[in-house]
């Protein structure tokens, strides 16, 4: 049985458009990470899609600040990112294994 997830907190429309373009940018950030692929095709389709949703995570800081959303509530989304997997997600943005040899 898979354990149930706590409840994402609540978010502002725009919050939660930053948080699913920030996921998706990271998930294209460690598709691309040279460390962690082996497929250049893989690598440069991540790469084109990569800047539609840079544009679509500059899109939700824009509505948030046109809103009125000055401050980004760190803990809140935080835990939102938490929720949906952001900590293994950001994983394979850095370098796999230990320090050098």
């Amino acid at each position: 049985m898979v354990p149930e997830l706590p409840p994402l907190p609540a978010l502002t429309r725009a919050e939660g458009e930053f948080i699913d373009a920030y996921l998706e940018v990271v998930d294209l950030l460690g598709r691309i990470n040279p460390s962690r692929t082996s497929r250049t095709y893989g690598a440069l389709r991540a790469a084109q899609t990569l800047v539609s949703r840079a544009t679509a995570l500059r899109d939700a800081l824009t509505v948030m600040h046109a809103r009125g959303e000055s401050e980004v509530h760190a803990e809140t989304l935080a835990r939102a990112l938490r929720v949906l997997g952001g900590e293994r997600r950001a994983d394979r943005v850095t370098l796999p294994g230990g320090p050098m040899s």
